[in-house]
């Protein structure tokens, strides 16, 4: 029996790639750490699944369980999401964020190609375009890095191109994603970040629940219709379709791709708060703050490739992202903590 193993299996993406994969009839195995995720998160995918996947607690860093991963099941391909992800956190931190992105994306690779397993999906990110200087963003693009977390996604990029340069046999895709928001629409699993969220949506989530008073909007005077950043945000599950629809072209396909995964539309900040109120009839009061240093006015994709590439196109509206999102939210205020 053939399984795709999910590194970071656990997280917010993975587990709904997860669950993605489990209904397209895959195997899975889900391979982490259990540093920024819970074991709930799979408890409940198996149940929404109505299958079971396996469950390894590992680090990728780790040669030896890895290896024995490798060993004791068939592996065809891996998804590979593990990874430090928080902006502010990588430039404090920067040698956590090499040690485990870099370092650790460098074992993975070295343990498959002991076991002939060459097919690779990544979790790359839009942050390797740093500041670009046109939206819409192709994948041509010249990338640039802002921060240690960008910077690391990047260099992964380098060595992953690096490597089919040496072993033409490979077949990777890197996906870089632009701003995953929502969840499953049964309001079971959804993004459960550690403390203060980073992103927009789980701190709009956690005003409109009560866990935060207000929203700060950092900066209204950008040269955007609002003043306000604009980002292109897509429905999680959108995301983990492209996934599926990536480890389905690496069946037929070697060589490496750069694929964006975005929607082609650009929001500001003040549209979603917006739309969250409207859609969820709920209230969500914000206050703007300065500019953040490191942000940029406007960044959204060009998904072009995407589709032509993958078959794969963004289905879900504004609407579906902040209603699912509330759906989560309100559901699990306290996220996995109770289950």
């Amino acid at each position: 029996m053939q399984y795709v193993m999910l590194t970071g299996g656990a997280g917010y993406i993975g587990s709904h790639t997860a669950l993605a994969l489990l209904r397209a009839g895959y195997q899975v195995i889900s391979f982490d750490n259990y540093s920024n995720s819970s074991t709930a998160a799979l408890q409940r995918v198996e149940q929404l699944a109505g299958t079971d996947l396996i469950r390894i607690s590992g680090d990728i860093r780790d040669e030896a369980a890895l290896s024995a991963v490798f060993r004791q099941y068939q592996v065809s391909a891996v998804v590979h999401f593990a990874g430090l992800k928080a902006v502010g956190e990588s430039v404090a931190m920067p040698l956590s964020y090499y040690d485990n992105n870099v370092a650790g994306t460098v074992t993975l690779c070295r343990v498959m190609r002991e076991f002939n397993v060459k097919k690779l999906v990544f979790s790359s990110s839009a942050t390797v375009y740093g500041d670009a200087k046109t939206v819409p963003i192709a994948e041509t693009a010249p990338r640039s890095a802002t921060n240690p977390y960008g910077q690391s996604k990047l260099m992964i990029e380098h060595i992953l191109q690096d490597l089919v340069n040496a072993e033409p046999d490979w077949g990777i895709t890197l996906l870089r994603y632009f701003n995953p928001v929502g969840a499953d629409s049964s309001g079971q699993i959804g993004e459960d970040p550690n403390g203060i969220p980073n992103n927009l949506m789980p701190f709009i989530s956690q005003v409109a629940v009560g866990k935060r008073d207000k929203l700060s909007i950092f900066g209204n005077d950008y040269p955007t219709p609002d003043g306000t950043g604009v980002r292109d945000y897509i429905h999680v599950v959108d995301l983990a379709a492209g996934h599926l629809k990536a480890l389905q072209y690496l069946e037929t396909n070697q060589g490496i791709e750069a694929i964006n995964l975005g929607t082609g539309t650009g929001y500001s900040v003040l549209d979603m708060v917006k739309a969250f109120s409207r859609v969820n009839n709920v209230e969500v009061p914000y206050q703007i703050a300065p500019r953040r240093p490191g942000d940029i006015a406007s960044c959204y994709a060009m998904p072009d490739k995407a589709r032509k590439l993958l078959g794969w196109q963004a289905e879900k509206t504004l609407d579906d992202m902040v209603r699912d999102s509330w759906r989560w939210q309100s559901q699990n205020p306290d996220g996995y903590t109770n289950s």
